[in-house]
């Protein structure tokens, strides 16, 4: 996979424009300016967990002893139930009550839901693995394709009040199925290459 096509990946499972909701909805009680240093602190933290994932999670693997066929396939299956929620959002707004549940008023949220699991979440960190493990020479690569959906989606949610407002939510979803749409071929390509690496 090019550097180009990992960082479309990367910023498709990060799903920034399904999270405006979900983000705004955490931190309506915040001042703009405090928003915006909470959202800036949460999208740190998650760089430094998917780095982290990208750079040792070889060595995950290795204690778990799970094969890069099992990974390439399982990827896909995530990528695949990934794009059927952004293609179909009607979960969407019991994630955002569920998101909501987990933290309490007044108390703003750290680490857990906005860094994980809503940016850094279980299929985000998959990806960056099953990078680093079919193609361990080119980590720089997968680091800077990380980069670039990191920066994209952090762009995003830093701007979620203004685009929710001038786009408006039907135009939002709109662009969100497009991307599951997408999302969709990817995962199934994915999930061909495991079956091809596993028949091999």
């Amino acid at each position: 996979m090019t550097l180009v096509g990992a960082a479309i990946t990367l910023f498709l499972v990060m799903d920034p424009l399904g999270n405006i909701p979900i983000f705004l909805t955490l931190l309506e009680s915040m001042e703009p300016r405090r928003r915006i240093a909470v959202i800036a602190r949460e999208m740190i933290i998650a760089l430094v967990i998917l780095t982290g994932f990208l750079f040792f999670g070889s060595y995950i693997l290795a204690g778990l002893q799970i094969s890069e066929p099992a990974l390439s396939i399982g990827g896909g299956v995530i990528l695949f139930l990934i794009a059927l929620r952004m293609i179909f959002p009607s979960q969407e707004a019991n994630t955002a009550r569920e998101a909501q549940s987990d933290t309490e008023p007044g108390q703003e949220p750290l680490l857990v839901p906005l860094a994980v699991p809503l940016v850094a979440g279980p299929s985000a960190m998959a990806m960056v693995i099953l990078f680093s493990t079919q193609f361990p020479d080119h980590l720089l690569r997968w680091f800077a394709s990380l980069l670039i959906a990191w920066t994209a989606s952090s762009a995003i949610l830093l701007s979620a009040e203004a685009l929710r407002k001038y786009l408006g939510r039907r135009v939002i979803k709109a662009i969100e199925r497009l991307m599951g749409m997408i999302l969709t071929t990817l995962s199934v390509e994915m999930l061909l290459d495991g079956i091809r690496a596993f028949l091999a």
